[in-house]
């Protein structure tokens, strides 16, 4: 067996999260052990030093005659039991009494708690925690207390943990050994249908399970993005027979057309010329105008900066509009309305393209609209959501056509006689989805539901409206 493959299991990603569980493990084990470890040496140093007080007050408070009896007699008493040595010492630290024959180096009669570490002639050293106080008599009672007691539970503590320290790392790789292999198994069949969707599968989804966990929610977010992607993709495929078909009936025309002025009687005039070619350039002014637009949303679709979005004036920028479309409507028979405020209608936003956005609203107000007809374009904010409503009394838009005429190339039945190529309203839907702005088509008249519509822009509410300078 090759060496790379004796070593893959320790490369493997199940491996290295059950060894990481391990090392949790150990780490939370290694903190307790010092937790406890902290606390015993607490614990003893607060008891003992508890129990020297309290019987040097007791001691303190006896004769010194009676004094030099307890601590003479003290191995055959209680006192035996709670302080391991005791002994009384003149001013000048010189043995008077006791089991102490020796003063303790480092120690000071201060009445304050003293480790000191004795080193007998034979045996072990061994530390002790000493008090001394000065009796009435100027001499100095000393106690001490053994720490034995603790040295023999840290050691009952270090052994117990390292006799059960192999144990919890074999269970900790164990159970996260087991853990990850659940959890990836989960990855392996995302893998698998990832694996399926690439070799062209794209109805293909990821498995979602019933686990309501991260991978969970990653699943459902991939499937709502390869259903994002399958729809475009036959959005797309709609789009080029939409366009073949759009750019086959002018171009058919432009060809028949030629054609008759070609193929018809010998001197033919120039008039008769004249307008062949004018027919022809309209309907290749025509294909040339479909191309553009399906240009400009590609690019709008592509667009990912919303660095340059800058401060508009939607009010100041609706007045230029207006006051562009005034002769084409005026042309047209139609009466175009901007009712005029003292209130700045603030948004973020790309002029350029809000500009276009608003000229193929008004644009189709008009084109829509019979002659004798009203146009009326009015800005505002509602609940502090600024906004651009273009209300026209035209042929309207049914309810069920109203997400269908923001597709490209869709044109319903009662606007088929009207030039156009049907991708003004999706390029608006465009550049409102760059602006993450909303479009709503609604009735201009809710109790004639067929005469006239209304489209309202509504835009993210992060300005508000001031009065104007």
């Amino acid at each position: 067996m090759p060496v790379s493959d004796r070593f893959a299991l320790f490369r493997t990603a199940r491996f290295k999260l059950g060894l990481a569980f391990a090392l949790a493990m150990l780490g939370a084990i290694a903190v307790q052990f010092c937790l406890m470890y902290s606390q015993m040496t607490t614990l003893e140093f607060r008891r003992s030093g508890q129990v020297l007080d309290r019987e040097m007050q007791l001691l303190l408070a006896m004769s010194p005659e009676h004094l030099d009896y307890v601590i003479r007699e003290r191995s055959t008493d209680d006192l035996r039991l709670v302080v391991n040595e005791a002994g009384i010492f003149t001013a000048s630290h010189q043995p008077v009494t006791g089991e102490l024959h020796v003063w303790p180096e480092g120690l000071v009669a201060d009445g304050q708690l003293h480790n000191v570490v004795m080193e007998p002639e034979e045996g072990a050293p061994y530390t002790l925690r000493f008090l001394a106080a000065r009796m009435p008599d100027s001499r100095v009672l000393v106690l001490g207390r053994s720490l034995h007691f603790l040295n023999e539970q840290k050691l009952m503590l270090r052994r117990a943990s390292l006799t059960t320290l192999v144990p919890i790392v074999l269970f900790a790789l164990f159970a996260g050994t087991w853990l990850s292999h659940r959890a990836l198994a989960r990855v392996k069949d995302m893998h698998e249908a990832i694996d399926r969707i690439m070799r062209g599968d794209i109805h293909e989804r990821l498995p979602t399970g019933t686990q309501q966990d991260e991978l969970q929610r990653l699943a459902a977010s991939v499937n709502r993005m390869l259903d994002r992607l399958e729809q475009l993709m036959r959005d797309m495929g709609n789009v080029g027979n939409d366009i073949a078909h759009d750019l086959r009936t002018p171009l058919a025309r432009v060809r028949a057309g030629l054609e008759r002025a070609v193929s018809g009687p010998q001197g033919a005039s120039a008039e008769t010329l004249q307008i062949a070619i004018g027919r022809a350039l309209d309907n290749l002014d025509q294909c040339f105008a479909i191309i553009t637009a399906l240009l400009r949303l590609a690019e709008i679709d592509n667009s990912k900066g919303r660095d340059a979005f800058t401060s508009i004036d939607l009010a100041a920028l609706t007045r230029d509009i207006i006051d562009l479309y005034e002769p084409i409507a005026e042309s047209e028979g139609v009466e175009l309305l901007f009712p005029e405020s003292d209130v700045s209608v603030n948004t973020r936003g790309d002029r350029d393209l809000l500009i276009e956005m608003l000229a193929n609203l008004v644009d189709n107000a008009i084109k829509f609209t019979p002659e004798g007809g009203r146009v009326r374009v009015s800005v505002g904010v509602s609940d502090a959501h600024p906004f651009v409503a273009v209300m026209d009394t035209g042929i309207g838009i049914h309810p069920d056509e109203r997400d269908a005429v923001l597709t490209r190339f869709y044109r319903s039945d009662k606007s088929r006689h009207i030039r156009g190529s049907g991708l003004g309203l999706s390029l608006v839907a465009s550049i409102l989805r760059l602006h993450n702005a909303e479009l709503r088509i609604l009735d201009a008249d809710p109790g004639h539901p067929d005469r006239g519509a209304c489209f309202l822009v509504l835009f993210p509410a992060n300005e508000i409206a001031k009065p104007a300078v």
